[in-house]
């Protein structure tokens, strides 16, 4: 820790100047645009050439959050640099091994260690710290904050929403129920924040069968001991389901599916108003829409796509993204979906490396791609860069002898 008198400490600095924020907007860009995503959107998202067509989803790739995040990361490092200033995050910036093996690359060094944990006791006052689009939680922001850092945070508004709502359940003695991953960084956040000066619980469920768990022991009651073991790490501390399910609330990380947090929802509702009757329920169950609005978008433009005849579908994103998987699990209900890190995972047209959401690894599929003439489907998550889809439609057009020569040439005689 820093021996520093407040009177030493840096001063505050204003990233947001027109200044730098244009220049890291030509940095930015030199590192995710892609002219021939920007060609396929302009033409309608749907691209053939030679046999091969490429339908691109609506609304795909970075959403505004994951932009602003990106932004402030490299102003950081534009800024502070230059400064002589140490620079740290608290994890990912987002979940995608490209963009992030770029941000290390600014000089910007992860703080979370082996167990996930920020590992803040070295830190110094002149230290900038930036936190994540996810956010962090309100423990390890005090301690940066007790140090004197100067924090850059890019947690995400849509987050922030949520964590306005867990906290003012904590205030009125509400637990809130979180649909989400009890081990993502958002939902690690948002818990923290369902806990406010003493007051208030959490409880995170993961799946409809988590879901119908709790619902039965809202209506019934039943053995603590069992539910304590079974969400063993999903919940608060000193969380007694048999006092703190009485009044709920439910939340959610920002980027589950929208069907299935209202399913959560409705089916928690129905569990209380069966325990305490109508008009009582009304006193004991809250719900907030919190669905990330370009999880969304992302979501309703595949279900869109779904619909016309399509081969196959490609999901590009980092196999920790929760969005993104989301996106997966659509396309495999529907047809042949292949969930990968970037263009290299389609090795020929007889191999692709992809990721298994069910093993939780990559596998191999072969004669993946059919003959010509073939329709393939394309998305990506929020965390997603431009770059990383073209390289994909570059990739897939170049399995079947087309070069991206040909393929902008008939794209610009097309549009």
């Amino acid at each position: 820790m820093s021996d520093s008198s407040p009177a030493d400490k840096p001063a505050r600095v204003n990233l947001r100047t027109p200044a730098v924020m244009a220049a890291v907007q030509a940095q930015v860009e030199s590192h995710y645009r892609s002219e021939v995503v920007e060609t396929l959107r302009a033409k309608g998202g749907t691209l053939t050439c030679e046999g091969v067509t490429v339908r691109l989803a609506k609304q795909f790739g970075f959403c505004y959050g994951v932009e602003r995040a990106i932004d402030l990361a490299y102003a950081a490092a534009k800024v502070f640099r230059d400064q002589d200033r140490r620079l740290f995050i608290l994890g990912e910036i987002i979940h995608n091994p490209e963009v992030n093996e770029q941000i290390a690359a600014l000089g910007i060094k992860n703080l979370l260690g082996k167990n996930k944990e920020a590992e803040v006791r070295d830190l110094r006052t002149e230290d900038v710290v930036i936190v994540p689009a996810f956010g962090t939680d309100v423990t390890t922001l005090a301690r940066i904050k007790e140090l004197g850092c100067q924090i850059v945070d890019t947690t995400c508004g849509d987050v922030m929403s949520v964590w306005k709502r867990v906290r003012q359940n904590a205030s009125d003695d509400v637990t809130s129920i979180i649909h989400g991953k009890a081990s993502h960084e958002e939902t690690k956040a948002t818990a923290s924040r369902a806990m406010v000066g003493g007051k208030g619980h959490y409880l995170v469920v993961l799946t409809l069968a988590d879901t119908d768990y709790v619902c039965d022991y809202i209506r019934h009651g039943g053995n603590k001991a069992a539910l304590l073991e079974k969400f063993r790490g999903a919940y608060s501390e000193g969380f007694d389901p048999d006092l703190h399910l009485r009044r709920v609330g439910v939340a959610n990380q920002t980027t589950m599916m929208r069907g299935e947090t209202e399913e959560v929802q409705r089916r928690i509702e129905a569990a209380v108003r069966d325990r305490d009757g109508t008009e009582p329920a009304k006193q004991n169950f809250r719900f907030f829409d919190t669905i990330c609005g370009a999880t969304q978008e992302r979501q309703d433009a595949l279900k869109e796509m779904l619909e016309s005849p399509m081969d196959l579908l490609l999901v590009i994103g980092g196999y920790n993204s929760s969005n993104t998987s989301h996106l997966a699990e659509m396309g495999e209900a529907k047809l042949p979906t292949y969930f990968i890190r970037n263009a290299g995972r389609l090795e020929s047209r007889e191999r692709i490396v992809h990721f298994d959401q069910h093993a939780k690894e990559e596998i191999v599929t072969e004669n993946w791609l059919p003959e010509r003439p073939v329709t393939v489907g394309l998305t990506a998550g929020a965390s997603c860069p431009n770059n990383l889809i073209e390289e994909t439609i570059l990739r897939l057009y170049e399995l079947h002898g087309i070069s991206a020569e040909r393929l902008l040439s008939v794209a610009g005689a097309q549009a």
